[in-house]
């Protein structure tokens, strides 16, 4: 009976284990690339497969190609991905400069299967996409409000692909409008809870722009650039110099911030020098213990990051 029991509790642990494992996920690709089925959906990020799934449901068939805490903005094509994009119906991506690897780059800009959110975004409201410099900021997705506008676009495109469906999919749409604009107030309220003096906000990389428009500043401010700085630019590249330090120092010391915020897909190595050189110049400041998500989900939902995000910043803040 003893020996039985030991047997049984290795098969068991053997399931879950396989359960759990990568090839799990693997299975599912495997089912994803099969011909026939629902319509193949083809999303670059999770933020945008999110979306896609809250309105496609049960009609379509989903898959995410830039997975866990990969790098959008460096995202480089890898075996296996090429078939991907022949095996889609459809294809949603970010545009405004995020996937700018070469190869996918390309493939995105060439395939007639493919529809650039972003880009239906800035035609359709170009004063609410930003710019630092000459480049356009890709991390629209950081303002939930936002970033609800791009339902319209995969609303019409997947009632285009399946006519027989679209009132199913504006039905959910609209559904998911609403729910959006509830989180959206909700985090608002949230961080107008916290002191205007101390809604200042420093991250790994410069994702948070529009987070720090629509949720830290006061209502009608027009200078709410001044609450937000990061050590690395749009795309992170680890490469910081003593001029980016001191920029950082200056903006802790000006208005008495003493937290920093890591990402949780980008290197602690910027923030961990300005830690540093920050308490070798006498200044209090900490590493939050908690990671924000910017190009990434972690796992989370596209709402329940947004309000992670909004939470660790509140609590940290406050």
């Amino acid at each position: 009976m003893y020996q039985f029991k030991n047997v049984f509790l290795v098969l068991l642990l053997t399931v879950l284990f396989l359960g759990c494992s990568p090839s799990n996920s693997t299975n599912r690709l495997g089912d994803w690339m099969k011909e026939g089925g629902k319509n193949k959906i083809l999303s670059t990020t999770a933020q945008i497969g999110d979306i896609v799934s809250e309105v496609g449901g049960e009609r379509i068939d989903g898959w995410v190609l830039i997975q866990g805490d990969l790098d959008p903005h460096s995202y480089e094509l890898v075996k296996g991905d090429s078939e991907k994009f022949e095996r889609a119906d459809a294809i949603f991506y970010n545009g405004l400069g995020l996937e700018h690897g070469a190869g996918l780059f390309t493939l995105l800009h060439s395939s007639p299967k493919a529809v650039a959110v972003g880009e239906k975004i800035r035609a359709d409201y170009p004063n609410k996409v930003l710019k630092k410099g000459e480049s356009i900021d890709p991390h629209i997705w950081m303002d939930v409000s936002l970033w609800s506008k791009t339902i319209d676009p995969i609303v019409a495109h997947l009632s285009q692909l399946d006519p027989e469906g679209a009132s199913y999919y504006e039905k959910r749409g609209a559904e998911l409008v609403q729910k959006m604009d509830g989180i959206h107030e909700k985090i608002v309220h949230r961080l107008r809870e916290i002191p205007s003096e101390k809604r200042f906000l420093v991250t790994s990389h410069d994702a948070f722009h529009y987070f720090t428009r629509s949720y830290l500043s006061d209502p009608e401010e027009t200078e709410w650039k001044r609450r937000f700085a990061a050590p690395e630019g749009l795309a992170p590249d680890g490469q910081l110099n003593p001029l980016d330090i001191q920029k950082i120092l200056d903006f802790l010391k000006s208005n008495r911030i003493s937290v920093l915020f890591p990402e949780s897909n980008v290197s602690r190595d910027s923030i961990k020098k300005i830690a540093t050189s920050g308490k070798e110049l006498g200044l209090e400041i900490r590493i939050c213990s908690e990671s924000l998500y910017g190009d990434s989900m972690g796992g989370l939902s596209y709402l329940e990051m947004m309000q992670h995000n909004a939470e660790v910043i509140a609590r940290h803040l406050e």
